[in-house]
């Protein structure tokens, strides 16, 4: 497998002197298999230059989108993804639907003749949507595994296994603590419960997902000191990253999805820090920040 970063950041898009080195695009991670098939996870506006490659490249595109959660900095660049406005293309779009409102609503909504001047029926793209719960699917020969992570509406973490080689990635999901319970006020009860319910400490099971990937990229929004002012938006801090890594055996983790307030140079600390922290208690894996133009392969 090999991955490429292309969008980052989370809530809104960042563009300036302060964020060239990490970028400020919102969520979009490229990833291909061993024989070359294209997965996408999620839509947010680094989509766009990824969309540009691909269309300057020529061939013909088949991917399969794979999306968390329908809030903006996870969908919004899909009205940009210029494979979508080409004929031939073959796109499949995944991901989990909100009460009342189907997969195809969702992504169709953003592009409203209100809000936008092309409307989703109108891409000459050949687009299939698939809404997904937690469950099990195969996508170009590859186990692709679903759970709902703990975040503000229905939000899935993906697992992609193939060629016994695993990646999960998980963009935004919060601790689960039962004595902060009360300020999760806009997940979803059913959500909640999986977490309640779960036998012993309720983030271990986020921890089975995850155990034994070879790559774990990992909602790492806030600093531990900005975490105490945000409890129930749904985002982790770095420490609480390195944590499940480290309980899960992860073999290489990625912080990700950072919030807008966090420039380069204080990404650079974040990164000291948590290698001293590694290093304190002895932590085994290998830890990488997030960067657009980032690739690795496994």
């Amino acid at each position: 497998m090999k991955i490429k970063f292309w969008g980052v950041r989370g809530s809104i898009a960042t563009p300036g002197e302060s964020t060239v080195r990490y970028g400020g695009n919102t969520s979009c991670t490229e990833l291909h298999l061993d024989d070359g098939s294209l997965i996408i996870l999620d839509a947010g506006t680094g989509i766009r230059n990824l969309g540009n490659e691909l269309a300057n490249s020529g061939e013909k595109v088949q991917a399969c989108i794979l999306i968390t959660h329908p809030h903006w900095d996870h969908i919004q660049g899909f009205p940009f993804f210029r494979p979508a406005f080409m004929a031939g293309n073959q796109i499949t779009i995944v991901g989990p639907e909100a009460k009342g409102v189907a997969l195809d609503k969702l992504i169709a909504e953003q592009m409203n003749k209100i809000y936008f001047p092309v409307r989703l029926s109108e891409l000459q793209a050949k687009i299939k949507f698939m809404p997904l719960k937690e469950d099990t699917i195969e996508v170009y020969g590859a186990k692709v595994q679903t759970i709902f992570v703990n975040h503000p509406g229905f939000t899935l973490g993906y697992k992609i296994t193939c060629n016994n080689k695993t990646l999960v990635y998980i963009s935004d999901d919060e601790p689960y603590s039962r004595e902060s319970a009360r300020l999760f006020t806009n997940s979803e009860p059913e959500v909640l419960k999986l977490f309640e319910n779960y036998p012993g400490n309720p983030n271990q099971r986020i921890v089975d997902f995850v155990k034994g990937a070879d790559v774990l990229i990992h909602d790492s929004t806030y600093t531990p000191e900005q975490y105490q002012e945000h409890i129930g938006w749904g985002h982790s801090h770095y420490l609480f990253t390195l944590q499940l890594a480290e309980e899960a055996k992860v073999k290489n983790v990625f912080l990700f999805h950072y919030d807008p307030s966090l420039d380069d140079d204080t990404i650079d600390e974040i990164i000291g820090k948590c290698e001293r922290e590694m290093k304190r208690k002895k932590y085994s894996l290998k830890l990488c920040a997030a960067k657009e133009g980032l690739e690795f392969q496994f």
